[in-house]
């Protein structure tokens, strides 16, 4: 799906920003079926038009708490190929963990992104497209702050520096490739040490999407 024409329904309550969002998004080819501001047009927005993608913020109406959140997760939960990524101004760690929780099990790809942190056009668009097609994506301040409050237990005081590594980076959406350039080793070398994480944190093939699960736990670590 990457590069194809994404039908995506868009949950923001800043008009501005939210009417930006939309005219960027079919700038660049893609299709915003629906575009609310309230956490509860959003659920309606994906029950009628049932999209590929939904971007939201956290916090929106009806209450102004973590609304947006709370109903992309339901929203995950009936539908588990629906892929969702949070777009927000509050780089909370909990946020972060809870969206990961939600979709461990499911199929569609999940995203957490600081909107003052997004460098440029074409990174939002490839996380969107990321997501899009079942990868996951943190923003790296969300890591860096779980980096700074993490201690090393059981299981991931398992892994090796190098697996750990690897694992930050999965923890950032980024591919086999990117990690390879990252840490200037080769693919088969990172897919080496991808197997070995799944291995020592005990995530066989049949626990659904093994990358996420693998994150999960780096993150709540």
């Amino acid at each position: 799906m990457a590069n194809a024409r994404l039908r995506i329904v868009l949950a923001e309550d800043a008009v501005l920003l939210r009417e930006g969002l939309v005219e960027l998004l079919e700038r660049f080819g893609h299709e915003t079926v629906a575009a609310v501001g309230d956490a509860r047009e959003l659920i309606e927005a994906v029950e009628e038009h049932r999209p590929d993608i939904v971007v939201t913020d956290v916090r929106m109406p009806p209450d102004y708490n973590d609304d947006g959140l709370r109903s992309a997760m339901e929203l995950r939960d009936r539908y588990p190929e629906l892929a969702v990524l949070v777009l927000t101004q509050y780089a909370a760690t909990a946020y972060a963990c809870e969206l990961l929780e939600s979709g461990a099990h499911s199929r569609g790809g999940l995203g957490y992104l600081l909107k003052d942190r997004i460098g440029g056009v074409a990174e939002f668009l490839g996380a969107i497209e990321t997501v899009a097609t079942g990868g996951t994506v943190i923003d790296q301040e969300v890591v860096r702050q779980l980096l700074r409050r993490r201690q090393l237990n059981e299981p991931l005081g398992l892994l090796s520096s190098r697996e750990r590594d690897v694992l930050g980076l999965m923890a950032e959406g980024r591919t086999n490739a990117a990690i390879a350039e990252a840490l200037n080793v080769s693919q088969p070398t990172v897919a080496k040490n991808i197997g070995s994480i799944f291995l020592k944190l005990g995530l066989s093939e049949g626990d659904g999407h093994r990358r996420v699960l693998a994150v999960l736990t780096y993150l709540r670590s």
